[in-house]
């Protein structure tokens, strides 16, 4: 009897569920489901979310095909894992701009689905864990960490994981290194940083799932622009949690995520001294509360 050799998987073959199993996962490892909130306030936030699901129902008279086939969804969408993805893409971004009201330093914007704590460290300048053959442009990616008033922050921390060059991410798709463009670099004495990576590709959000399933009854489309995501954090200082944006994106103005903010765009040219391009932002940070 002949036994078939397994063909590798790469990341393109990577179903929603798998995505949307590894997000739930990581979600519940890595983040807390207890909110310091008095009875009160949960019989509040509670009662206004259930009183505009039934305002909607009513106003919009929703029958109960309509209904069940609502029903119907969200039991999909926990059965494919992709509450992670549903909230993070719909919904974070108003509470990011609920948190990060009133900080006077760098911009903030949504975290998303697919960060991964404790990447592998290394000191700046730094090159991210990447295959040899890595396709995609070239990208050195640098800059400066300040406090507010432009004193500079020595040894601050940034953490950095994006999508490859065909919008994929490690540990959330088959066939890559397990911390494949992910990485912690850490500013030297003047907070000056310096990560050699590739530039990221736009992609769309898995299409395959409960949430493509939304997107094409709706008529929505499932982009996101090219972007770096980071996590900016020093001693006595507001940990940023951020993204970054490059210009031209044809999905900067209609980012699915709405996380787009003209604050994060960069400034991409080409590099003098090596193949590829090069690209500075400079982050402030916020004093500690």
């Amino acid at each position: 009897m002949s036994v078939e050799t397994p063909v590798p998987r790469s990341e393109a073959t990577g179903t929603a569920a798998e995505a949307g199993a590894g997000a739930t996962a990581r979600f519940r490892a890595n983040k807390t489901s207890e909110a310091a909130s008095s009875r009160e306030r949960v019989a509040h936030l509670a009662g206004r979310l259930v009183k505009a699901i039934n305002d909607t129902v009513l106003e919009e008279k929703v029958s109960y095909a309509e209904y069940n086939a609502l029903k119907a969804w969200l039991i999909k969408v926990g059965e494919d894992g992709e509450w992670p993805l549903f909230l993070d893409v719909w919904v974070e971004h108003s509470v990011e701009e609920v948190a990060n009201e009133n900080r006077h330093g760098s911009k903030g914007t949504i975290e998303g689905p697919y960060y991964v704590p404790d990447s592998p460290a290394q000191e700046t300048p730094a090159t991210l864990p990447m295959r040899d053959d890595e396709p995609g442009t070239p990208l050195l990616f640098q800059g400066h960490v300040t406090d507010v008033d432009g004193v500079p922050l020595p040894g601050a921390k940034v953490e950095i994981w994006q999508a490859d060059d065909l919008g994929f991410y490690s540990q959330f798709a088959p066939g890559l290194p397990e911390w494949n463009l992910r990485g912690t670099v850490l500013a030297d004495n003047e907070g000056h940083f310096q990560i050699n990576t590739i530039r990221p590709a736009p992609y769309q959000i898995p299409t395959d799932g409960a949430c493509g399933q939304l997107i094409a009854a709706a008529g929505w489309h499932a982009w996101r622009p090219a972007h770096l995501h980071l996590k900016v954090s020093a001693p006595g200082a507001q940990l940023i949690t951020t993204q970054l944006y490059f210009p031209g994106d044809p999905h900067n103005a209609d980012d699915i995520a709405s996380a787009v903010k003209p604050e994060l765009m960069l400034g991409v040219q080409d590099r003098e001294d090596g193949p590829g391009r090069v690209t500075t932002y400079d982050f402030r940070l916020d004093p500690e509360a």
